[in-house]
């Protein structure tokens, strides 16, 4: 290691850090400053990757959990050679750059995981490090071992407060992910006041008590960190590791250096004398001296020969072993069979089942054709139904089995199933009643942001519920994860829609699923051609009760509501349509003259029916319409009768539609 040459390019990344944040009067100056040395000697040294291949397999995954600091990552990504030219340094934070004030995984090129609200890198993280195990037992060979690569993630004092951080890390002891590094920016500073205001744990310590490696360090010692982060790297000992790194928050500006008000823009205002104090010259900001470059373009070409070097290996590997070989290629392209549903058969015309029983059918079916799917559950396999059967438990026993045991830690199952999907040599799916899913929110708007191939499949639905009360009974849930951008939402009405519902979610692109299946028995609508059904979930909406005269009332209904439509439309006669509307986010997404072919405006006569809340279900059935729902918490009875007291019944739907 050149430590003369790191700790000018330390001091350079300090003065762009400066430059950036003084230019937009925003950001964050406080983790870049501070963590210089540690970047100075992962970037221009430690890390194995390769600018040039941004996607290499084998490459180090590194996250910036405290994304709030994001400058770190984009000027070390700079500096090593990534497709990240200094104008969009320039541009941080500016309208149209790929610098946004936290880190976006689809925006920056060498950005791994999209990060910023607290704690959830260090769960992205921890998803990575179990994609990596997972693909070194399935893929590595006696002969060629071609998965050995590490994750490293940096985090701060506020990400290692987050919940969702400590379920994480817990699981990762559990775990045995000994291929994780923690480094932990360890400034005794959070945004407010000073650590101690808010904690007083012994981390070294607490760690070593959950299982991990801990070593306390001096992060602006290059040499100690280089030591540890080595000796990290090379004892697989079934350990995570966490490098507590002691530093100084904002270093390069005394005037805040060490304060909480070095941890956003509050030393930009002192940064010419900073510049000048790092050898900086005054007239030239942003500013990388000759020698820093060239340390940097020989090492991008000595990490290329080192790729390259991999690459011989992993056309050895793909000679000696087809199967594998194409098995890897078939899940980074995530390959679905051209019509998904041809794997799952259809059901009997008068069967009857939860659409979480059926589901778990369903899903066994598809994880035979893909053998790239992997699933978890939140301590609730035997609830949700999303066992791989002969799939085996994900463990250290077993590191390529397809079953995860998240334990009752539904966060960081959200941010976990974000790393493997981040990784994209597995698709992940993650399981828990629906009312949990407030828990894992964050986790699953952050996937819904990344346009992440993550399925969620959430059971117990509806306050059917039953005897569990209003705990239980996910009355918001539904339209509250339905006002999510980007994120599909499937309740499905029968076995054959939840059929399609499954193909839609593992057949899906560009984003995640979230499935929403009953507790309760619903009754398969096998009036109507299984086809018909399933086709028509594809495209979230469609008429499954045609009328037989002259259409004057159109009733809407999604899930176990669709059976009380059903029975209604026969007793309000010929002029009526069922419309079942398992997805409002598919359907919304069709032509406009097939969703005028459903539901046409010239028929004003519309009432809607839900087991939840009524608000987002105006939009279809106009101001002219009515809706049947549950604006209020539930109530503690068996199912049926929490149904009926709820006016969840075909009798009310019916007195309503006539009033």
């Amino acid at each position: 290691m050149n430590k003369d040459i790191l700790a000018k390019a330390a001091s350079q990344a300090r003065g762009i850090a400066m430059d950036a944040v003084h230019k937009c009067n925003s950001g964050h100056l406080g983790l870049p400053l501070g963590m210089a040395d540690v970047g100075a000697v992962l970037f221009g040294h430690a890390l194995h990757l390769d600018p040039a291949a941004p996607k290499w397999l084998n490459r180090d995954r590194f996250i910036l959990s405290a994304g709030h600091g994001s400058m770190f990552v984009y000027t070390w990504l700079h500096l090593s050679g990534y497709d990240l030219p200094m104008e969009e340094l320039i541009n941080f934070r500016q309208l149209g750059s790929h610098t946004p004030g936290h880190p976006e995984s689809f925006e920056t090129i060498g950005v791994e995981c999209t990060t910023g609200p607290l704690g959830q890198g260090v769960g992205n993280g921890v998803g990575y490090a179990l994609s990596g195990k997972m693909a070194a037992a399935k893929y590595n060979t006696a002969d060629h071992k071609i998965f050995d690569n590490h994750i490293v993630v940096i985090a701060g004092d506020g990400c290692l407060q987050e919940g969702v951080a400590r379920e994480s890390v817990a699981f990762a002891a559990h775990n045995h992910l000994d291929n994780l590094i923690l480094i932990y920016d360890s400034n005794d500073v959070t945004l407010d006041a000073m650590a101690k205001v808010t904690q007083d744990e012994d981390t070294q310590k607490l760690y070593e008590a959950l299982g991990w490696d801990a070593v306390t360090l001096d992060g602006h010692d290059m040499d100690a960190f280089l030591a540890a982060f080595n000796h990290a790297k090379k004892n697989d000992n079934g350990k995570p590791k966490i490098l507590i790194t002691k530093t100084l928050i904002g270093k390069g500006i005394p005037e805040v250096a060490g304060t909480a008000k070095a941890h956003g823009e509050g030393g930009a205002k002192f940064v010419d004398a900073a510049r000048a104090a790092l050898g900086l010259p005054a007239d030239q900001h942003f500013y990388v001296s000759d020698d820093v470059r060239a340390h940097f373009e020989h090492l991008k070409g000595a990490r290329a020969q080192a790729h390259a070097h991999w690459e011989e290996k992993f056309s050895a590997w793909g000679s000696a072993n087809p199967e594998l070989k194409s098995a890897l290629e078939l899940s980074l392209k995530d390959v679905t069979p051209q019509d998904l549903l041809k794997v799952i058969p259809e059901y009997p015309a008068e069967s009857k089942a939860a659409t979480r029983n059926s589901g778990g059918e369903i899903f066994n079916h598809i994880t035979k054709a893909l053998p790239h799917v992997i699933t978890g559950s939140a301590d609730l396999y035997g609830s949700t139904k999303n066992y791989i059967k002969d799939g085996g438990d994900f463990g250290p026993a077993n590191w390529a089995g397809r079953n995860i045991w998240f334990g009752i830690r539904e966060h960081a199952m959200g941010a976990i199933c974000n790393g493997i999907a981040y990784d994209a040599l597995f698709r992940p799916s993650g399981a828990t009643f629906l009312v949990f899913a407030d828990y894992c929110r964050p986790s699953i708007r952050l996937a819904a942001l990344a346009h992440l191939n993550v399925t969620y499949i959430f059971t117990h639905d509806s306050v059917g519920v039953g005897e569990d009360g209003p705990t239980h009974q996910p009355v918001e849930t539904v339209s509250g994860l339905r006002v999510i951008p980007h994120l599909d939402v499937i309740r499905p009405a029968d076995s054959e829609e939840t059929a399609a519902a499954f193909a839609s979610a593992f057949s899906r692109a560009d984003g995640p699923t979230l499935l929403a299946l009953s507790r309760q028995d619903l009754p398969n609508q096998g009036q109507v051609p299984a086809s018909v059904r399933r086709e028509g979930t594809l495209k979230g909406g469609y008429i499954l009760v045609k009328e037989t005269a002259a259409l004057d009332t159109i009733l809407l209904a999604t899930g176990s509501e669709v059976q009380h439509a059903v029975v209604a439309a026969k007793q309000l006669g010929a002029g009526t349509r069922v419309v079942s509307m398992p997805c409002f986010e598919l359907f919304d997404r069709q032509p406009e003259s097939y969703r005028n072919e459903v539901l046409p405006a010239s028929v004003t006569k519309r009432i809607a029916i839900e087991a939840g809340v009524t608000a987002l279900w105006w939009k279809y059935v106009g101001l002219a319409g009515k809706v049947i729902g549950i604006d209020r918490f539930g109530i503690s009875a068996p199912g049926n009768i929490v149904m009926k007291e709820l006016g969840m019944t075909a009798e009310n739907l019916v007195a309503v539609a006539q009033a």
